[in-house]
């Protein structure tokens, strides 16, 4: 493990948890709680190797650390991830157990939706821990948080647009969204009721069709290339991560990369590659954060009005941190980290770790 804490040398915690009985394996990051406890979404995915899990699960909580201290909220950064196929793996036994290690941890972890889980599972995580968000309406949660998600992302494609053409509106730009399930779809509505146009693509032929349906006037290419390649204003990565790459950036046309998909660079200097071919470029831990706000408020009796406000926000932080990199000569990843980096260095002096305790 020590090649991954050595990438990572900020992290406070990581646990393996594994029941032989249900079959779960998963790993939990906390990445810090200098702000408050760790919250951060738990993934389903059938990764090719432990390493490759636990590896995504530092990258996935570092970055929720940094979201947290962007988005002004009292919280720390972890993530999980569950080894498997969500299709075929994931039980009700298996959840609770995963559940039940959750609870052991005592509130310094909170967990809540990521891909391949979703409000109906936090539903029976709950069942075995009070340290969970992200649940349905029904048991008085947020829901889908989704929708705050793609709407930050949108306030952050506005404060892009203004700080590139003037105007923080995306009315006659051409949109690519690639990816159009949870976030893609709803960041579409808002591109598309703004006056945008839009092109999108996505493996699930289903995904597609359902958007299809819904906006018949919007374009539809093969793949992810084909999008990257199309004339575009603003490209918008909503799926998986390590979508800007040696590969694609070179081949992107369009001058602004804004979208809601986590740990969208694959490898450090590809901010710097995109600064060198002009492309402005808003760090998706700042744009994505809505989702989190959402699960954050229903901590204190979810309100999605107020959870909508806070989210709004994202606005000014990006225009502010765009400034900040234009101002300081850097990348707006730089400028990102470093305010989210003071951010959590001041509000956490004297406090460097959450022993757990009550979450609201």
């Amino acid at each position: 493990m020590t090649e991954f804490f050595g990438r990572h040398p900020g992290h406070e915690q990581l646990v393996f948890c594994a029941d032989e009985t249900t079959g779960l394996q998963a790993i939990i990051a906390i990445s810090s709680t200098a702000l408050g406890p760790a919250l951060g979404g738990t993934r389903f995915h059938p990764y090719p190797s432990e390493d490759a899990a636990v590896a995504d699960a530092l990258n996935l909580s570092t970055a929720m650390s940094y979201k947290a201290a962007l988005a002004g909220l009292a919280l720390g950064g972890g993530k999980a991830v569950i080894i498997g196929d969500p299709d075929r793996d994931k039980t009700e036994p298996l959840l609770r157990s995963y559940g039940r290690f959750v609870e052991s941890l005592g509130g310094r972890y909170i967990t809540a939706c990521d891909v391949g889980t979703y409000s109906p599972d936090m539903d029976v995580i709950a069942q075995e821990s009070r340290h969970v968000t992200g649940r349905t309406v029904e048991h008085g949660g947020a829901g889908d948080s989704s929708v705050l998600t793609a709407f930050g992302v949108f306030q952050g494609m506005r404060a892009c647009a203004e700080h590139r053409w003037g105007t923080p509106t995306l009315r006659g730009r051409r949109v690519g969204v690639a990816g159009v399930g949870k976030v893609g779809r709803h960041l579409l509505d808002h591109v598309l009721a703004d006056g945008g146009e839009a092109v999108i693509t996505d493996v699930s032929e289903a995904a597609v069709e359902r958007v299809r349906q819904e906006h018949p006037e919007i374009d539809v290419v093969t793949d992810t290339m084909a999008l990257v390649e199309a004339d575009l204003d603003v490209y918008s990565p909503c799926a998986l991560g390590g979508a800007l790459d040696d590969t694609s950036v070179p081949r992107l046309r369009a001058g602004i990369v804004c979208g809601g998909a986590n740990n969208q660079l694959a490898h450090p200097g590809i901010e710097k590659l995109l600064q060198d071919r002009g492309i402005l470029y808003a760090p998706d831990y700042l744009v994505n954060a809505g989702g989190l706000i959402q699960v954050a408020d229903e901590l204190h009796g979810f309100d999605f009005e107020r959870a909508r406000a806070r989210a709004a926000r994202i606005l000014d932080t990006t225009r502010e941190v765009l400034q900040a990199a234009d101002a300081e000569g850097v990348p707006p990843v730089v400028a990102a980290d470093r305010l989210a980096e003071r951010r959590m260095a001041d509000a956490g002096r004297g406090r460097p770790l959450w022993l757990g305790g009550p979450t609201s």
